[in-house]
Formats: structure tokens, C-alpha cells, sequence
């Protein structure tokens, strides 16, 4: 029995060339398992799915949320898989601000948005001061009215250049600027199934 020759594959090369000529699948297995990484939250490795319906520049209707029923401009989408729109804020009273694409509907309208500038705002620009969010307990069980949100200068700043450049869009485009203004609702013979947005 010194001699003799086992029929078939033996090997982990021989096993690879076999499966790849003959279509099988290889009789040679590695004895220990290949040890693969486990998952990890901590890094976001692939880009989240926008859908492509949702480029900038389309008109968006928000769903859900304060500004529901609004019509706002789709500015871009950012890292988190949110949406970045603005109202504009003169228009309808939607500042910049970030949505989730799952509570928006995209129309077939388009404005120009190239000369808006946002590649400074990203999800960092919308992060939460610690000063504000650092309340004693004393002043929790005060019982004192609610502090009112105190938008900063920036903030604004930002708001007035980004709008600048979408209202002479909107005013380039007859009846766009009353379009944006209407809030979206449904009565009770639509079907909604049946619209083309």
C-alpha cells in the first residue's frame, strides 16, 4: 500500500485548479477555519444609500416632523444618510436642517443648485452646544419656563447665503415661488397612489 495513488483531489492547489476547470466543488477543505474580522459599529465603511429620485436640487415634501407638509430644496445628501434642505426660509420658514430620507416624498421639480455653497455644513454643523445641554438639577425642578432656542449668528449668516443663491433660482422660474409656499395635504378623495408628484 506504499504506492498506491489516491484518485481525485488532494490538496489545497490541486483543489483550487480543480474547482476552477471542472466546476465542482473541491473535496479539499482546510483543516482550521479561516478567521475572518468580526463586525464593528465603530467605522462607517460603506456610503449610505440615497435614493436616486433625491439628487440636489429636487423639491422635496417632508412627511414627518415640525415642517411637515412642507415643500423644501434638497441642498445634498451628508455622511449619516441624511438630506440636507432648506425652505428657503423666506419662502416658507424652513431653515437648513437635515432629514431623513424615509419621511420625504421627491417631486419631479428641479431648481438649480449650483451656486449654493455647502460644502462647509455636514453633520457636525448640526451637533449640540454642551453648554446648552449641561442643566443643573436645580434649574430642572425650578419649574422656571422653557430657555427659548437661541439661533446663532453663524446659523443666520449661513441661512442668508445659502437662500440668496436658491431665491434667484426661485425667482427665475415663473409660479415656483407660490409652489414652495403651498403646504402639501391630501383631502378625502385623493388617491395618492394614483398622483404624479
Amino acid at each position: 500500500m506504499a504506492g498506491a495513488r489516491v484518485l481525485g483531489t488532494a490538496g489545497p492547489k490541486k483543489a483550487k485548479k480543480a474547482a476552477a476547470t471542472t466546476g465542482k466543488s473541491p473535496r479539499f477543505y482546510p483543516a482550521d477555519d479561516v478567521k475572518r474580522p468580526l463586525p464593528s459599529r465603530k467605522s462607517n465603511k460603506n456610503a449610505p444609500y440615497i435614493r436616486p429620485s433625491i439628487t440636489p436640487g429636487t423639491v422635496l415634501i417632508l412627511l414627518a416632523g415640525r415642517f411637515r407638509g412642507k415643500r423644501v430644496v434638497c441642498l445634498k445628501a451628508l455622511e449619516s444618510g441624511l438630506i440636507l434642505v432648506t425652505g428657503p426660509y423666506k419662502v416658507n420658514g424652513v431653515p437648513l436642517r437635515r432629514v431623513n430620507q424615509a419621511y420625504v416624498i421627491a417631486t419631479s421639480t428641479k431648481i438649480d443648485v449650483s451656486g449654493a455653497d455647502v460644502a462647509s455644513i455636514d453633520d457636525s454643523y448640526f451637533a449640540r452646544s454642551e453648554s446648552a445641554d449641561a442643566e443643573g438639577e436645580e434649574e430642572f425642578f425650578a419649574g422656571d419656563a422653557a430657555k427659548p432656542a437661541v439661533v446663532s449668528d453663524q446659523r443666520k449668516a449661513d441661512q442668508k447665503k445659502v437662500d440668496a443663491a436658491i431665491l434667484k433660482a426661485v425667482d427665475a422660474t415663473p409660479l415656483l415661488k407660490g409652489y414652495l409656499a403651498a403646504k402639501f395635504s391630501l383631502s378625502k378623495n385623493d388617491k395618492p397612489h394614483n398622483m404624479k408628484f
